[in-house]
């Protein structure tokens, strides 16, 4: 289906955001954070206050820094969400595990719980860093013409880059259970674009909405690659493995510039911010897919779950 409303101007710019995941969604407020998924049963809904590492400690809050942070959280409490999510779905549709099979026989059951996120997060940024680090540095390595020539060996680094990425989501996209979460992920969308123009939250109001969001997750890792090919441009070292590792040290700070850059696209709606935003919007044509209307039911009752009583606590950049 087409999209039949592609403004995206809002009445505000909402700080809640969501994830989501096996038949169903996460949304996470300024306070809480709310997981509904759908079963047979109807709607089972887990609702957890949130402790931020900024609240105890303010360092971790302050820009450049707050997106390392921030990065790290998301993975470890998404990842958290999509195993509980699985969980939930029928026993025919659960797919056996050795290694969380082994997990479990070797830790207590609350601990087997969180050795299973850890390991999932572990693995995920491992495969991330193998296919966005190592692999392109290693690939354009080969191309003897560039190899010192830092600035064409950098862009063609990142060009490797960028194209892994739109193979790895168009490949992943083709798998049905995937290309369903992709379908959650648009009516995510959706419901914070709902919320943010003022409409009340119904089916009816949340279906027209656009389903490309400038602070979406998937537009980060676009950022995250085109910010690497202007913050490895200072790496001037021939050695394949040399490069590998400055590119590894740099990452951090490519994090916190493109958490930055995504942060201030959620909070302004000009042509600069267009621009910026424009390139992850695109990818989330791949990311993001029509969503029914119990997959809308379902992004509606997770975020009103966590939105705050006191009125505008939840604004971005609050």
């Amino acid at each position: 289906m087409a999209e039949k409303n592609s403004n995206t101007s809002c009445g505000f710019r909402t700080s809640i955001g969501g994830q989501a995941l096996m038949e169903g969604i996460l949304m996470r407020g300024p306070k809480k954070q709310a997981i509904v998924c759908r079963t047979a049963d109807g709607l089972v809904e887990k609702v957890e206050d949130l402790k931020l590492l900024k609240d105890k400690y303010p360092f971790f809050g302050l820009p450049l820094v707050r997106g390392v942070v921030i990065f790290l959280d998301s993975m470890i409490k998404g990842m958290g969400a999509l195993l509980y999510s699985a969980e939930l779905l029928p026993e025919e549709m659960q797919e056996d595990d050795p290694l969380d099979k082994w997990i479990e026989a070797h830790f207590s059951a609350e601990k087997a719980k969180q050795v299973i996120i850890y390991t999932a997060v572990v693995l995920g940024i491992g495969l991330s860093l193998f296919l966005f680090v190592f692999l392109p540095t290693f690939l354009v390595g080969f191309i003897k013409p560039i190899y010192t020539n830092f600035f064409f060996r950098n862009l063609a680094e990142g060009i490797v880059r960028i194209a892994l990425l739109l193979l790895y989501m168009g490949l992943t996209r083709k798998v049905p259970d995937v290309h369903r979460l992709f379908r959650y992920h648009g009516a995510e969308h959706k419901t914070i674009f709902c919320y943010e123009h003022g409409k009340e939250l119904t089916v009816e109001n949340v279906r027209p909405e656009s389903r490309f969001h400038p602070r979406c997750g998937t537009s980060f890792l676009l950022v995250v690659v085109i910010v690497s090919v202007l913050v490895n441009s200072v790496v001037k070292v021939t050695n394949t493995f040399g490069r590998i590792g400055c590119h590894l040290l740099l990452l951090p700070v490519v994090v916190g510039i493109s958490y930055e850059i995504n942060r201030w696209c959620g909070l302004h709606d000009n042509l600069l911010s267009a621009v910026l935003s424009a390139p992850g919007k695109w990818l989330q044509r791949i990311t993001t897919a029509e969503p029914d209307d119990s997959m809308i039911e379902c992004a509606i009752r997770a975020i009103e779950l966590v939105i705050p009583e006191e009125k505008g606590s939840d604004e971005w950049g609050k």
